[in-house]
């Protein structure tokens, strides 16, 4: 180094002056154009076909490479980010593990990639997860699907960043990724936010698309209503939704889940029980004190956040007395988090370009994907299977000429020698000889001759299989269809978000007046949801199955109308109408997928359930009720008009209402189905109506230790059928599915009132009650627990038939209610209702 005020060394005799002049203005648009290529690409924007990011796509294939499987035991996080960062992916160790804590999240993911042990942060970020060191994770059950069948040449592989190391271009993708868990990310000039959707409805409609590929989108939303966010709450007003799914853009409001209760002997309150989407609760609460403190919000006394693990999140806000709690949670959604706008940006890489999708859009790309991956896959294990069949057919010709195998081994100067000899005498491949002189003599025994023989012919079975699905674009794509319905039957979950066209609230119905009072028509399904249609038109009984379509009230009415929830101990609930979710036009009627649970409108006892709803007006034939004691019950509709809770018939102690059924017309028949398979139908006109105190007067004569199962009202004139499953008493709960039969109603004889009528079910061995029983007009509706259409495939038998044993269980069954027989369609006895 040169001393001060020394003049610098003259350059060497051979120094060439280099001095390139670059234009400042290019220089940068260059450094921006590469920076903004390499943000777009290897970081911000997730790939369409499996809906990760590179960085996410690295995690989760490091993650299998090390064996973090569901089956094994978690390792520190730390262990995985340096596995990351040290082989594929070229950034911060911050990046990896924050991509990693939000694959770990519940409330970020509608189905979680890492399944995490430690602090992983809360619920809108309001704590941050644990450092890296503290926390451990392992694969997912569902991460596995995403790199399912990876090493069978499924996809293909790219050198990492420095070409010491290869990394997937694609994951295989076993479940439409991009769409059930949502994606997030800003790069430079564009930015992509997607939404979570359920992963049954997702697949129904991938599944669709692959059987009709010209399907459109009014055809996908029958499967794919909304969004089907993590947190669960509400999404109010549909039209940004179809926007979103036609364009690739959109908006729609996300509310939270309240309901009104005492909190308090004297004082009501607010109970929060879920957010919108991305929204914490400390956000939550600090905006209402907020609000509270500068007087831009009145009626709250207190706040408390009794959130804990076992009950999950629940605010509770106290409201003082004097004040509407409805119009304070109006205010409530219009100036705090509890109401977000979440905006939709479908932007994802379609064959390394950037592109705005819709759905149609983003499960076309997915299906193609799945159709390359299994088209791969299927190559991949023909070639395995016809390499080991040229093994197997060598070693057979060795077995077939073992004396002369072994003459021509030991004949040889060298395991050279011996090969070519054994490929010029027996006509072999290299391979075949070579795998004989590796075979130990152990193998060369007539058992093992058998053995490879059937080996053989099971080899050219699934080579042929695998060729026919490779020379059939439709059993490919049958292929496809069917592993997506074993992930589906595995791995959905019902819906968490209730889907509302409009409001649905009736905080934000504090002026009905403002509502037209429209006819439409109050729902309620096997499952406990209640909704309410556009208009008055008479309900379909054909088309698609749709989960939460057995429906067993249908109460036509007015939007500015009342409708009374019935309970199993004889109390009638009034309902504002207004209040109900309506469905919106992409359902399928009468599915209530978007509709609300009826506990959100009533206050139940703890064994109280709601098992129908009526008319509070004097239309048609009033109210019929069956009781499990044999009681029935007709009740003047003349109930207190100052009164929102009231009974509507009197119980004997341990006696409750199975059926409550609004009558059409007095010409209809009440059926009582009792557990020791009596079946008993007579004219309603033979029971007179009630007060609404009243006791009710016998209605069907019970044997020993018998209970009506079923109560409800059939029109005579109508083709119906009468399902009955039995089982055996002594078994415990929940361990048998039971034996079904199906009758005609029509051979069932009237009989008098009070009386045992005609047996409906003749037991087998093992057999000495009756599980379930219903009766129905034609065509049947199954749905199971859950609210799933299931398949009722019991034929057609003798009214006092035995059953045949059932497959699934079903929780329900329904057929066209509140429909007329003259507006009946021609349907089937024995409709096919799809899973």
């Amino acid at each position: 180094m040169a001393r001060r005020g020394s003049q610098a060394p003259p350059p060497p005799p051979d120094f060439e002056e280099n001095i390139i002049d670059v234009d400042v203005s290019e220089e940068m648009r260059g450094s921006y154009l590469e920076y903004a290529y390499s943000v777009i690409y290897q970081r911000a924007l997730p790939d369409a076909r499996d809906g990760l990011k590179p960085v996410q796509r690295r995690i989760l294939y490091s993650m299998n490479e090390m064996g973090l499987r569901p089956d094994r035991g978690h390792v520190k996080c730390a262990r995985v980010v340096g596995e990351v960062m040290g082989k594929l992916h070229p950034h911060g160790d911050s990046a990896i593990y924050d991509a990693m804590v939000r694959m770990a999240q519940p409330w970020a993911m509608r189905m979680p990639l890492v399944d995490g042990h430690g602090n992983f942060g809360s619920l809108g970020g309001d704590d941050l997860p644990a450092a890296m060191r503290y926390t451990e994770a392992r694969l997912s059950r569902a991460a596995m699907l995403m790199v399912t069948s990876i090493d069978e040449d499924t996809v293909d592989f790219r050198p990492n960043y420095d070409g010491q190391e290869t990394e997937p271009e694609v994951l295989p993708a076993a479940f439409p990724n991009l769409l059930v868990n949502g994606a997030s990310g800003i790069a430079v000039g564009m930015a992509t936010n997607m939404a979570p959707h359920n992963l049954g409805e997702v697949i129904a409609a991938a599944r669709h698309l692959i059987d009709h590929p010209e399907a459109t989108l009014d055809d996908l939303m029958r499967f794919v209503p909304g969004p089907d966010l993590p947190t669960g709450g509400k999404i109010v007003g549909l039209e940004g939704v179809r926007d979103a799914y036609e364009r690739g853009r959109g908006t729609f409001r996300t509310r939270a889940t309240t309901s009104i209760e005492n909190v308090t002997p004297r004082r009501k309150g607010i109970v929060v029980s879920e957010l919108p989407y991305a929204v914490g609760p400390e956000r939550v609460k600090a905006k209402i004190k907020e609000l509270v403190n500068a007087k831009k919000i009145q009626g709250i006394a207190d706040l408390k956040d009794l959130t804990d693990r076992n009950v999950g999140l629940r605010l509770v806000i106290e409201i003082k007395n004097g004040f509407n709690p409805e119009a304070v949670l109006a205010d409530l959604y219009r100036l705090t988090p509890m109401e977000e706008t979440f905006g939709i940006n479908n932007v994802a890489l379609v064959d390394g370009q950037p592109r705005t999708l819709g759905l149609r859009d983003m499960l076309h790309v997915y299906v193609d994907h799945r159709i390359d991956v299994v088209r791969r896959r299927s190559l991949h294990r023909r070639r395995k299977r016809e390499d080991r069949l040229h093994l197997v057919e060598g070693l057979l010709v060795a077995l077939l000429n073992i004396d002369e195998v072994i003459q021509v081994i030991r004949q040889s100067d060298d395991a050279s020698q011996a090969k070519q000899r054994l490929m010029q005498i027996f006509e072999l491949s290299e391979i075949q000889a070579q795998y004989i002189l590796d075979t130990p003599l152990r193998r060369l025994t007539r058992y093992d001759r058998l053995e490879l023989e059937k080996e053989k012919e099971q080899l050219a079975k699934e080579i042929a299989k695998l060729t026919a699905i490779l020379e059939s674009e439709k059993k490919l794509r049958g292929v496809v269809s069917k592993e997506l319905g074993e992930v589906a039957a595995e791995f959905a979950t019902p819906r968490r978000t209730i889907l509302l066209e409009q409001s649905g609230h009736a905080a934000t119905a504090a002026v009905p007046l403002e509502v037209a009072d429209d006819p439409c028509t109050a729902l309620l399904s096997s499952t406990g949801l209640l909704a309410r249609t556009h208009g008055a038109d008479p309900l379909p009984d054909s088309g698609p199955r749709t989960a939460h379509d057995v429906l067993i009230s249908v109460v036509p009415t007015t939007a500015r109308a009342q409708v009374g929830a019935v309970t199993s101990l004889g109390r009638l609930i009034r309902v504002d109408v207004l209040d109900l979710p309506t469905l919106p036009p992409s359902a399928t009627p009468p599915s209530l997928a978007g509709g609300a649970p009826v506990t959100e409108y009533v206050d139940l006892e703890p064994d109280e359930t709601v098992i129908g709803i009526t008319a509070l007006d004097d239309a048609g034939g009033g109210l019929a009720l069956g009781t499990a004691q044999g009681v029935v019950k007709r009740v003047v509709p003349d109930f207190p008009a100052n009164r929102d809770d009231f009974e509507v018939i009197g119980l004997k102690e341990g006696d409750r209402v199975v059926g409550a059924v609004q009558l059409l017309s007095d010409d209809q028949h009440l059926v009582f189905i009792t557990s020791d398979a009596q079946l008993l139908h007579y004219a309603a006109s033979n029971v007179r109506p009630q007060g609404r105190l009243a006791g009710g007067m016998a209605g069907v004569k019970l044997g020993a230790d018998a209970r009506v199962l079923w109560f409800g009202a059939l029109d005579p004139d109508r083709e119906a059928r009468v399902i009955t499953v039995s089982g055996s008493s002594s078994a415990l709960p929940g361990t048998q599915t039971g034996a079904i039969k199906l009758a005609d109603f029509a051979d069932f004889p009237a009989k008098g009132r009070a009386t045992g009528g005609v047996r409906a079910h003749r037991f087998l061995k093992g057999e000495d009650v009756l599980l379930q029983a219903w009766a129905a007009p034609t065509p049947l509706r199954a749905a199971a627990a859950n609210g799933r259409p299931a398949t009722l495939n019991a034929p057609l038998g003798r009214r006092d038939g035995s059953g045949e044993r059932l497959d699934k269980p079903i929780a329900a069954i329904s057929g066209p209610i509140g429909r007329a027989p003259e507006d009946d369609p021609d349907a089937q006895d024995e409709p096919t209702d799809e899973e």
